[in-house]
């Protein structure tokens, strides 16, 4: 019997490897404009995107500015005259052909799929999302894709949440669970809106003693265990 009926998943680093989506999309169009891709180049990019991020889960800044932004300091800095909104389309498409997911994501959502209603949850742009989750083998398997862009709402805003939880019909918040790997987005924003919460760990990285998870899962295993209660 499963303790949950509905499980909403987020998305990157969830269920979808997004670091190999990441890499791919991005060598892609680094290349594309002739630029040579190196280990100092990705990790300015990834600094700088975490960092724009970031101020969007605080609420700081807007989506559609983060991801162009991102890009323009890039170019900024190599004294490039390229356009980053180009840019960014073209890095969104590429992103959105890698439908691959986490090792043993697939196998953990076909145990769920008989005895739970599944749904995705994501802040992630629409039209990434869209696309890699219409690209993988899981897509027949889930109710609902709720992505923040088309929703006027994000993660951990608990609108985000109230708006799910209508569209899911789900009326008992307790027979309801959030499963992600973001402390504050899918951990606290799960928690505010009254839905329990499995924080997905597997590098078993440190806590935070305020955002305290229902569950803490180091493997999907883990994650399957809390569901089926098995």
């Amino acid at each position: 019997m499963a303790r949950y009926d509905f499980v909403l998943f987020d998305a990157d680093n969830t269920l979808f490897d997004f670091d190999m989506a990441e890499s791919r999309a991005l060598h892609t169009v680094l290349e594309e404009r002739g630029f040579r891709v190196t280990q100092a180049l990705t990790e300015r990019y990834h600094a700088v995107n975490r960092d724009l991020w970031a101020r969007f889960d605080r609420g700081e800044a807007a989506q559609s500015w983060l991801l162009v932004e991102r890009f323009a300091v890039l170019l900024r800095e190599l004294g490039s005259s390229e356009d980053p909104a180009r840019m960014n389309q073209d890095y969104l498409r590429q992103l959105g052909i890698c439908g691959a997911l986490l090792p043993g994501a697939q196998e953990l959502c076909n145990a769920l799929a008989p005895h739970c209603t599944m749904a995705i949850i994501t802040n992630g742009a629409s039209i990434a999302q869209r696309g890699r989750f219409e690209a993988s083998p899981i897509r027949g398997l889930f109710a609902g894709l709720f992505i923040s862009e088309e929703m006027g709402c994000q993660k951990p805003q608990t609108e985000f949440f109230d708006h799910v939880r209508r569209d899911m019909d789900i009326a008992e918040p307790t027979r309801a669970v959030v499963v992600g790997d973001n402390l504050r987005t899918d951990i606290l924003g799960g928690r505010n809106a009254g839905l329990d919460t499995i924080w997905y760990n597997p590098r078993r990285l440190a806590g935070d003693p305020v955002i305290v998870p229902s569950w803490e899962a180091n493997s999907f295993a883990d994650v399957r265990h809390v569901i089926l209660d098995d």
